[in-house]
């Protein structure tokens, strides 16, 4: 399988799962919804019954009253007027509850005013049906509870019940029908979703067992790679230590070719140099014997006295000569750096315990001279004890701390701080500065070979901190620098606490 072909399945996979996610999150939304919406529906339901036997509550209380109320007149028995009073006692708070139950609806609020008062004119009644009885007048107790039936004031009661019953019947109907079609919806979405969760299921099992069978064919085909993985891996390996070998045998053999004709440059600009004096002492007496002046006698190397262009020619010589000595020692210089890294690029490193302060201490004291002279004090802070090569580390930490103090600024006293730290099994070392910095767009230049960055006022070839990452690479390890100009540098030295010789130590 291509790498494109699984982040592309990756891909189908982590949407396929945000869908399934997504489809649960809006079921579980929707049911939410829905059942809430249910239960309110199921609620109103209740009210409307609720109103209903309220109704009905008060229309038996009146009934209630009535009958005993008649009882008493019939048979002026006192359990009819104690019934009578447990009745007429009732009605009041079943009203009062009625439009408590009904108070949200306007057209029930009407009828229950409606609904009051004919109670109120009926419970007059009762009164005064009981007071002539008690003043001993049966015949207008009986007068009023005609007047009553004339007046129909039960009748006016009762309308406004059915009035408010036909009101709670035509309420039920819709809260039922709204009731029963929430819950419908309700069932679809809880069917619709289980379908996309089942149909989401079954494609997540098809992708895992797809995924599985490409799982299992890329480790067949793994472990038949790793079959001559091992033998390719020595060839590539005896390969790329030949190479390295021959590149360092090729550049041993230039620098040491290259300096057997320097040597030569360097004799015969010797012999003219002798020769210089000679040759301008020839042409001043020429000179002279052309112009009949006596010859001056000149002993040892004095020099000549010359005419004008003659002397500006010897001038000119001299000054050639001293453009071909520098530039012979500075080929020099760089003939004797090359040896120098091809033969401690053959130099097998051995892994030994160090104590990384002691090391850094001897280094330190060893320029303590330059120290002073620049006025810096060099702070060493904790460090961590690693397991490394001890010349290379000295190698490293002594490039470093010379670059520190050979950069300083002027006028400034130098401080330069050595501390370390560790972090997941590496040792961290930073060597900070407070110099004249370096520019960042140079920050990968002065890890070029022969490359150096800023004002060449300082002697250097250009080697030291490429040969230090070179160690630091070779003892497994990274290297990196922080500058700004006029703002010091810290370089930063990341190697492993337990460093081992490996092929790593013999390959490279």
């Amino acid at each position: 399988m291509t790498a494109d072909a699984a982040r592309r399945r990756a891909i189908g996979q982590i949407l396929l799962l945000a869908a399934g996610f997504l489809v649960l999150v809006a079921i579980s939304t929707t049911s939410v919804v829905l059942v809430n919406q249910a239960r309110e529906d199921n609620g109103l339901v209740v009210h409307t019954i609720e109103v209903e036997n309220q109704i009905n509550a008060v229309l038996l209380e009146i009934r209630r009253a009535e009958s005993a109320a008649r009882g008493y007149l019939l048979t002026l028995g006192p359990e009819f007027l104690s019934d009578h009073h447990a009745a007429v006692a009732g009605i009041i708070p079943d009203v009062d509850k009625l439009g408590q139950l009904t108070s949200d609806n306007p057209v029930q609020v009407e009828n229950v005013g409606k609904l009051r008062t004919a109670v109120q004119d009926r419970l007059s009644q009762f009164a005064k049906e009981l007071e002539f009885v008690k003043q001993g007048q049966p015949a207008g107790a009986v007068a009023l509870v005609r007047e009553a039936a004339v007046g129909d004031t039960s009748g006016s009661i009762r309308d406004v019940a059915i009035a408010m019953r036909a009101e709670e019947e035509r309420l039920f109907a819709r809260r039922t029908a709204n009731a029963d079609r929430t819950q419908t919806l309700a069932s679809l979405v809880t069917i619709a979703g289980s379908a996309l969760v089942i149909a989401l299921a079954a494609i997540s099992i098809f992708l895992v067992r797809r995924s599985a069978r490409a799982r299992d064919e890329a480790e067949t085909l793994l472990r038949d790679n790793n079959l001559n993985l091992e033998a390719t891996v020595d060839e590539r390996t005896a390969d790329l230590r030949e190479a390295n070998n021959e590149i360092q045998r090729f550049a041993y053999i230039v620098s040491h070719d290259l300096r057997s004709p320097l040597v030569n440059i360097m004799g015969f600009t010797s012999e003219l140099d002798e020769l210089r004096t000679d040759i301008f002492r020839r042409i001043a007496a020429l000179g002279h014997a052309a112009g009949a002046a006596p010859v001056p006698v000149l002993t040892g190397d004095a020099e000549p006295a010359l005419e004008a262009e003659d002397k500006q020619l010897s001038q000119d010589f001299s000054e050639a000569l001293g453009f071909i000595k520098s530039s012979i020692a500075k080929m020099d210089r760089l003939i004797s750096a090359i040896l120098n890294l091809t033969r401690e690029g053959r130099r097998e490193f051995e892994p030994v315990r160090i104590d990384t302060r002691e090391l850094i201490e001897a280094i330190v004291t060893t320029v303590a001279h330059q120290a002073a002279e620049a006025e810096a004090q060099i702070r060493i802070e904790p460090l961590p004890d690693i397991v490394s090569d001890r010349l290379a580390l000295e190698q490293i930490f002594s490039n470093l701390i010379d670059n520190a103090l050979k950069y300083l600024r002027p006028g400034v006293p130098g401080d330069i701080t050595i501390r370390g730290r560790t972090k997941l099994g590496f040792a961290i070392f930073e060597i900070a500065d407070n110099g004249r910095g370096i520019d960042p767009k140079d920050h990968q230049r002065i890890f070029d070979l022969f490359r150096r960055a800023g004002t060449q006022d300082r002697p250097g070839q250009g080697i030291g901190l490429a040969h230090v990452r070179a160690l630091v690479r070779r003892l497994g390890g990274t290297m990196s620098v922080e500058s700004e100009l006029n703002n010091g540098s810290t370089f930063t030295i990341t190697l492993p606490i337990q460093w081992a010789a490996s092929n790593r130590n013999r390959d490279t």
